[in-house]
């Protein structure tokens, strides 16, 4: 059995509504709002029935009303089961100079009446720890559907009942929020301060919490532009501004030509290029430390041809498949040195788009395979002094985002997050609403068809 008053007046018993007539209604809101207090059958009168002309014998026609009406809410309470209704309408006697009067109050447990579970969970949270608080001020504003005792919230007898518990929904709000910020849960926190805020346009207190959370955001996202979480896999794609080389906590992607070579020396390799910039940030500049280390991890793959000293007289002249990928391990993390494009004997770097999309899609297995599960964070290939000119920032950057997506097909498990780093200069070239647009759509259909011009 329920007593609903937290928005309309409701009676559910044995999980089905109790239809009770208007009058009936009524007088059970007076009982909720005298909160546990008896009223004489002469005040229920009044407020329920606020007839202002006296009648003959109106002593005895309110007191017979009165309990016509309690006769009936008990039998409401009664299908609940036996005695019920008398357990709970309770009646009671108050000397008066006129004699003996009759009073009724309501006799309602926490699980019983909405209003006092609400109070309970609100009472509970404010002397919890935060954890705890959350969750039961979660559960207390759940039973909130709409305002208190809706029927007779402007009534005198309803006003102190009202504002009590409107105010205890407002704390309960202001808490909810703390709550979520002490959890650094940002994100939950920011309805609960919207609505509070959007509720109230006059508190100021609540529009500051608004203010100091939407900053605090800001604050965690940092240089993040972008990030989705795939629906369904515990694996989001992010696109942040800066520098790859500052992402310590995430494997690194890092494009090679098909000859691997490693000398920054502004000959073969340019020194502001990523690879270049790779020996001098994990290397120290000591490029022969990675030259072993990627000797290491391409015994095993079978060259295409060895160009002869003549033909290439500058960098290393074994050529390996396009797609060749090499796990390097850099302390507890690995930086994955991909073959993207071919270095031509003349030292420019060519490939198209084919190239770049052959290249990702050998790439994601050796992820999937040595990543140990960590991020991986990567540039925009193709963009920088070996560039694709088929495909421009975006597309680029959507080839990216399809073949990862494309790639959990086969393993889920890849990568937890994804991560394109885009520098000034890149970022103002690139239309992120783009990105964010085909993830929604990978949600709704999984991966899509690849962006134009990227086959």
């Amino acid at each position: 059995m329920r007593v609903r008053v937290l928005g309309p007046v409701r009676l559910d018993v044995n999980g089905a509504p109790v239809r009770l007539t208007p009058l009936t209604a009524r007088l059970l809101l007076r009982l909720v709002a005298a909160e546990g207090e008896a009223v004489t059958a002469r005040r229920l009168y009044q407020d329920v029935w606020q007839h202002t002309v006296e009648l003959p014998r109106q002593e005895l026609r309110s007191r017979n009303e009165v309990q016509k009406r309690i006769l009936e809410l008990r039998r409401a309470f009664d299908l609940a089961g036996p005695g019920c209704g008398a357990r709970i309408v309770r009646t009671g006697q108050l000397p008066t100079a006129r004699g003996a009067q009759s009073t009724y109050r309501l006799d309602l447990s926490a699980q019983e009446l909405d209003s006092a579970e609400f109070t309970h969970l609100v009472s509970e949270a404010l002397r919890a720890a935060p954890a705890s608080a959350v969750r039961l001020l979660t559960d207390a504003l759940r039973l909130w559907q709409g305002p208190p005792l809706a029927e007779a919230h402007e009534e005198d007898f309803a006003l102190t009942a009202v504002r009590r518990l409107t105010r205890l929904r407002e704390t309960a709000l202001r808490e909810l929020v703390a709550g979520h910020t002490v959890l650094g849960r940002y994100d939950l926190a920011l309805p609960v301060a919207e609505q509070a805020a959007r509720e109230r346009p006059e508190d100021a207190e609540a529009a500051a919490a608004l203010v100091r959370l939407n900053a605090r955001l800001r604050e965690r996202h940092g240089a993040e532009l972008l990030r989705h979480r795939l629906r369904g896999l515990r694996v989001d794609v992010v696109v942040v501004r800066g520098d790859l080389f500052d992402q310590d906590d995430a494997n690194l992607v890092v494009g090679f030509s098909d000859t691997f070579d490693t000398s920054a020396n502004d000959v073969v390799i340019s020194r502001e290029s990523v690879q270049g910039q790779l020996v001098d940030r994990l290397y120290e500049g000591r490029h022969r430390l990675l030259d072993d280390k990627l000797r290491r991890g391409l015994r095993d793959v079978t060259p295409l041809a060895t160009e002869s000293p003549r033909a290439k007289p500058h960098g290393r002249r074994t050529r390996y498949p396009i797609g060749t990928t090499v796990a390097v391990p850099v302390g507890r993390r690995r930086v994955f040195a991909l073959a993207y494009s071919r270095l031509g004997n003349d030292l420019r770097a060519r490939f198209g788009p084919a190239d770049l999309r052959l290249s990702l899609e050998h790439l994601w297995p050796s992820v999937a395979r040595h990543g140990m599960f960590k991020p991986v964070a990567m540039p925009l290939i193709g963009a920088g002094l070996a560039r694709v000119v088929e495909l421009d920032h975006t597309q680029l950057l959507l080839l990216i985002v399809e073949t990862f997506t494309r790639s959990l097909r086969q393993d889920s498990a890849v990568s937890p997050e994804l991560r394109i780093v885009l520098r000034d200069d890149e970022l103002r070239r690139t239309e992120l609403t783009a990105v964010e647009a085909f993830l929604g759509a990978a949600d709704e259909r999984g991966p899509a068809s690849p962006p134009l011009g990227a086959r």
